[in-house]
């Protein structure tokens, strides 16, 4: 492995990891600084997609793409009570064909196009199967649980990784903010094993247990408003962040 190899899967990592930090330790001031409510009758999913294209779009530039390139894009949830059982991190990962050339799909992920270029795009969204009919998620029981891991007393459920639209309805419905960063270019050795962590977690032989034992950089936010005069918005983000309703 050489060391181009070995810087791109280094940042592979340092993403993964950035991706399941809460959004707790992304507000270092006073919050609620500035809501943007130009976007407000757009879903939460059409602002997060749009920021995406947008964004990736940007890192590609404006010439013909000649290789594949691939971009991670870490995201994180909370309520205002910052609660654990009501906080989530996730990650959406993104292929763009190289233009001009017939590409080798991955199973199990749908082509599609935007803007003349083509891509293939998952998320992996790791909670209890059963988590939007049930979203009573233990996060801490028994004495010594919070420091201890082994002392833990929450059972182990079957897992299932949710899509991005999904997902974004988990936070909707329960009112919360959600940050995104990114994305982040990686190598393609890390995005085969963004598809075979994903695969493996279709398998349904990996149990879910929540955890959370505690990157301001680059952060996105967005913030449920009833309506758009608002005045007491729940915002943890030290930059602007847009609104989005139900």
């Amino acid at each position: 492995m050489n060391d181009r190899t070995n810087r791109s899967l280094a940042l592979t990592v340092l993403s993964f990891v950035t991706s399941v930090l809460f959004l707790a330790g992304c507000a270092s001031g006073p919050a609620g600084r500035h809501v943007d409510f130009s976007n407000y009758d757009k879903t939460l999913t059409e602002q997060v997609t749009d920021q995406i294209k947008a964004r990736v779009a940007t890192r590609l530039g404006q010439g013909k793409n000649l290789d594949d390139r691939y971009f991670i894009i870490p995201f994180a949830y909370e309520n205002k009570g910052n609660d654990p059982a009501f906080s989530h991190s996730f990650l959406s990962v993104i292929r763009v064909f190289a233009d001009d050339r017939q590409p080798e799909l991955d199973p199990g992920l749908k082509k599609m196009a935007w803007k003349g270029r083509e891509f293939e795009a998952f998320t992996i969204s790791w909670l209890p199967h059963d988590f939007p009919e049930n979203p009573n998620l233990c996060v801490f029981e028994g004495f010594g649980a919070v420091l201890v891991p082994s002392l833990n007393k929450c059972p182990l459920s079957e897992g299932k990784s949710f899509d991005l639209p999904t997902t974004l309805k988990l936070a909707v419905h329960e009112k919360e903010a959600v940050g995104m960063w990114g994305p982040y270019e990686i190598s393609k050795p890390g995005f085969d094993l963004a598809v075979q962590r994903l695969l493996l977690l279709h398998k349904g032989t990996i149990k879910y247990v929540a955890d959370d034992r505690r990157y301001r950089k680059d952060l996105i936010g967005f913030v449920y408003a009833p309506d758009r005069t608002a005045k007491e918005v729940y915002d943890p983000f030290t930059t602007s962040a847009s609104a989005y309703h139900k």
